[in-house]
């Protein structure tokens, strides 16, 4: 009722709280192409697996609230797990296929299933016109993309550039994990990914932009370098893996660093 009531068209900002720079940055595209902007605050549990870190993910809901107001959110939906999911819930959102099988579906298991039930809901519950999400979890974002467009939801999903800090890491809630040398030390994933796509703006093939990428992290630096889980040149709507590099493919990678779980991409 009360979104209904705001001015249109509407604009909805999913977060999961523990807002930073990136998050504002949202806040703002929204408030500029929408009349009325809404934002969640909502650590869903279903998207979290065996081992993950729901339970000491960072909140600090009063904090949210601040800055959501201060960036001009017209309204904060923050529910708790037992309104998002009564007793007896039994439906689910599965977006199947290769998209969600394969690279951040692989290495997390029924985590897209989660996202792509509870973006569902939240689409329900607001009824936004436009849906704005970070491009730094690209594959999230395609498989939002694709599971709007199978269910013939009316919404359009905006895609907003990574914010980053001034040495390229990318903004991320779970950054606040890192101690000092892994926090200097993350960044060298975002260097690895330029330097792959440095590469893939020459004719060269796929193997060699990955084999760049995976060359720049294994340099002997003071700086604890990120383990990479995968590196990958893939399709941007499909993740599909590219034969040879192509303007608008996106070289993703996944590595971890300490207790941190980096993900980061880049469109060549």
């Amino acid at each position: 009722s009360a979104c209904a009531a705001l001015p249109r068209p509407l604009g909805l900002v999913p977060t999961m709280g523990a807002l930073h720079a990136g998050h504002l940055s949202l806040l703002a595209v929204a408030g500029e192409e929408c009349a009325s902007v809404a934002a969640s605050i909502f650590v869903n549990p279903t998207q979290f697996g065996p081992g993950e870190d729901f339970e000491r993910y960072p909140r600090d809901e009063a904090r949210d609230l601040r800055l959501l107001e201060e960036a001009g959110a017209a309204l904060a939906f923050a529910p708790d797990a037992s309104e998002m999911y009564s007793p007896g819930a039994s439906t689910a959102v599965h977006v199947g296929g290769p998209l969600t099988s394969r690279f951040e579906g692989a290495s997390r298991p029924g985590h897209f299933d989660g996202v792509a039930t509870v973006v569902a809901k939240l689409l329900g519950i607001v009824r936004p016109d436009h849906l704005f999400l970070g491009q730094k979890d690209a594959q999230q974002l395609a498989v939002v993309r694709r599971m709007v467009a199978d269910l013939d939801i009316d919404v359009e999903v905006v895609s907003v550039p990574t914010m980053r800090e001034p040495d390229g890491l990318a903004m991320s809630s779970r950054n606040a994990y890192l101690d000092a040398a892994e926090r200097r030390g993350a960044a060298r994933l975002y260097r690895a990914l330029q330097r792959g796509v440095a590469v893939a703006r020459v004719p060269k093939s796929t193997v060699h932009v990955l084999q760049a990428t995976e060359a720049d992290l294994a340099r002997p630096e003071d700086d604890p370098a990120p383990r990479l889980e995968y590196v990958a040149l893939v399709d941007a709507d499909t993740f599909e893996p590219a034969a040879e590099p192509r303007r608008g493919h996106l070289l993703a990678a996944a590595a971890r660093l300490g207790a941190v779980r980096l993900i980061d991409n880049i469109i060549v």
